[in-house]
């Protein structure tokens, strides 16, 4: 049975993009549980209230929603990491 799509194997030309996608989707996900969890706190907030968090005592003091915008902080340190290194080797 031959392997399509995300179960192919990858070849190492692909694997940044395959990487980035990757992070893409999980950073897209888990914005959607910060902001799921932020209007559960307070339904008036906008996207760009959640990404200040520490500035309302509401968010900032809730650990579900602390624990959430942490994963996505871990997230995005990631990917700024791995394109840098991959954006190094490239230059």
């Amino acid at each position: 049975m031959s392997k399509t799509g995300e179960d192919a194997p990858l070849h190492a030309e692909d694997l940044p993009e395959a990487v980035e996608q990757t992070l893409e989707a999980m950073i897209a996900f888990q914005r959607k549980k910060v902001a799921a969890e932020g209007n559960r706190i307070n339904p008036r907030l906008t996207a760009d209230d959640l990404m200040m968090g520490s500035d309302y005592p509401e968010l900032a003091g809730d650990p579900r929603f602390n624990y959430e915008d942490g994963i996505l902080t871990g997230l995005l340190e990631a990917q700024i990491a791995i394109r840098s290194r991959v954006l190094r080797r490239l230059s």
